[in-house]
């Protein structure tokens, strides 16, 4: 019986990608497959050819497990060339069931390499461990992991972080450039060094959970309400990005108890400069 493909609508636990659909006269053929036309992305359970590239590796250092593990699955890079509009500015966006964001440009991806697990430890999304946030919920349908994370940037106390989400259901594949020109400050402070160091850490850390506008995000404020909180009251914005439970006991959202003062600040002069009643 032949294995059954999955075509875009990753729903079947697949472990292997497919030769591409195209004559290879030999394996020692070195023309790069990327630079060839595309052609549909096939993945199975098993393998059926020579030439096809199982994808796999050791998790060394993922917060969403307790010890490393066994993982099965896609590089986003691989998903990015056979799927998405031909570009060089494609920002991946993975959400997840609760509207949490990873987000994925193309500096990202090439430094970290983030795998969309599908099997882990030999197990289906049905049998993945819990969550270790304290929700002990499914970690599936999907995940995105990787085999080795080494910062590659720190601006002033934020460090590089790597983008886990877990619970993942959708793949958006989004124009980096204009994707992120929304969230450009507003003002008269936009060429602040301070407010540029705080939209670069706002771009990682604070988007996975909040929004730019109405659509459905993690987190209950949006953009530009993060922005007149920050302009109206400066001193409790930085403390509920410091310790939200020491402002909020009930509030949800991670601590960041490594950001200092300067962190905190440039974090606070973006905010302020978005703010909508900023001068433009």
């Amino acid at each position: 019986m032949l294995p059954r493909p999955v075509l875009m609508v990753l729903v079947l636990p697949a472990l292997f990608l497919a030769a591409f659909a195209r004559s290879l006269p030999s394996p020692l053929r070195t023309e790069s497959i990327r630079n060839q036309t595309p052609s549909l992305l096939n993945l199975y359970a098993e393998r059926s050819s020579p030439f096809d590239l199982e994808v796999s590796g050791e998790l060394a250092d993922d917060a969403n497990f307790r010890a490393p593990a066994r993982v099965r699955g896609v590089e986003l890079e691989v998903l990015e060339s056979k799927v998405a509009a031909k570009s060089e500015e494609t920002l991946i966006v993975a959400v997840s069931s609760d509207f949490y964001r990873g987000l994925y440009p193309p500096a990202y991806i090439r430094a970290h390499k983030p795998v969309l697990a599908l099997e882990i430890n030999g197990e289906a999304p049905p049998d993945w461990p819990r969550s270790r946030e304290g929700t002990s919920s499914p970690m599936g349908p999907f995940l995105i992991t990787h085999p080795h994370f080494a910062p590659r940037f720190k601006i002033l106390a934020h460090q590089d972080e790597p983008q886990i989400p877990w619970g993942v259901v959708r793949l958006e594949f989004r124009n980096e450039r204009r994707f992120y020109e929304a969230f450009d400050p507003l003002g008269s402070q936009s060429d602040d060094p301070a407010v540029e160091a705080g939209y670069r850490i706002a771009m990682q850390n604070c988007l996975r959970c909040h929004s730019i506008s109405e659509e459905p995000a993690k987190a209950r404020y949006t953009w530009s309400e993060l922005g007149t909180i920050a302009a109206e009251a400066p001193e409790q914005f930085a403390a509920y990005v410091k310790n939200p439970q020491s402002v909020a006991p009930y509030a949800k959202m991670p601590a960041n108890p490594a950001y200092d003062d300067p962190t905190l600040r440039a974090l606070t002069a973006y905010f302020r400069a978005f703010d909508p009643a900023a001068k433009r």
